[in-house]
């Protein structure tokens, strides 16, 4: 009997797979160029930045700390849940602060810049509450498996490493990690959202035969929607492409990110037309 080992989403690119992608990335952008920018150059600009925005998402999740079920028994570093659920939480966090700068007219910049504090912070109190509960609930020291010295701080890890396990707790860079991811995450998701909401308070009223005013909870409603689904996507590509757990930017696995943005590039663009084509038909 032939036993086909399971796929371990190891660092090498596909080159077919990567080709078919920015093929199908080159279509996308390019058909939305000839089609609108001309008639309608917001329509083509906020494709090309939804795009930038799913690719600060995916690439942002690479530098979460994630350490699953092997986390909270103390037998690798991380938070103790899955990849896509903590990034979501973050990348959320984020948008909703984003979204009420947004509201609050306070620009572009401030807007996203908003966003991706949001995220931060989010992911700044959860890895202080998980360093607490390590240290004093479960009475273990921050330790990584996958280097001798935190990149960081230079401490030394292997004396504080039990033995049997891949490390445990939440070291210093692993938290470094996590609030630039939440930061990555949440500016791309509001990067995402205001760049709907911008196609669709200049399209809808003319689709729905409204007022400016009238359709503008249904233009956040709609941007909300796809943001979080274009969040979603990429962040699921991410948790893919990393496979179980990770320590963050100097886990091995952090050398897989180029992979995940091919894919976030394609993603994006597919979903992002969709979501685009329901105001600009």
């Amino acid at each position: 009997m032939t036993v086909t080992p399971k796929p371990t989403g190891g660092v090498g690119m596909n080159p077919v797979a990567n080709a078919l992608s920015l093929i199908l990335l080159i279509a996308i952008v390019g058909a939305t160029y000839i089609l609108y920018y001309s008639a309608s150059p917001l329509v083509f600009t906020a494709l090309v930045a939804i795009i930038v925005g799913g690719v600060l998402v995916g690439f942002g999740v690479h530098f979460v700390p994630v350490g699953g079920a092997p986390a909270a028994m103390g037998q690798a570093p991380g938070i103790a849940t899955g990849v896509a659920m903590l990034a979501a939480g973050a990348g959320l966090a984020g948008l909703f602060g984003g979204a009420y700068a947004v509201q609050s007219n306070l620009g572009f910049w401030t807007s996203i810049v908003a966003g991706g504090i949001g995220g931060a912070l989010m992911m700044a109190i959860t890895c202080l509450f998980v360093t607490l509960i390590y240290t004093y609930g479960m009475g273990i020291p921050s330790a990584s498996g996958k280097v001798k010295v935190d990149p960081i701080t230079g401490d030394s890890q292997v004396e504080y490493k039990s033995q049997g396990t891949e490390g445990h707790g939440l070291p210093f860079s692993s938290f470094v990690g996590g609030v630039t991811g939440g930061f990555l995450g949440g500016l791309g998701g509001t990067l995402i959202y205001y760049e709907l909401l911008m196609v669709y308070e200049d399209r809808l009223p003319v689709l729905l035969s409204a007022s400016s005013s009238a359709i503008v909870p249904v233009a956040v409603s709609l941007a909300g929607i796809f943001a979080i689904g274009l969040f979603l996507v990429n962040a699921v590509l991410a948790a893919y492409n990393i496979t179980g757990t990770t320590e963050g930017f100097h886990d091995p696995k952090f050398a897989r990110f180029p992979r995940a943005i091919v894919a976030s590039l394609a993603a994006s663009a597919v979903c992002g037309i969709v979501a685009i084509l329901v105001a600009a038909l």
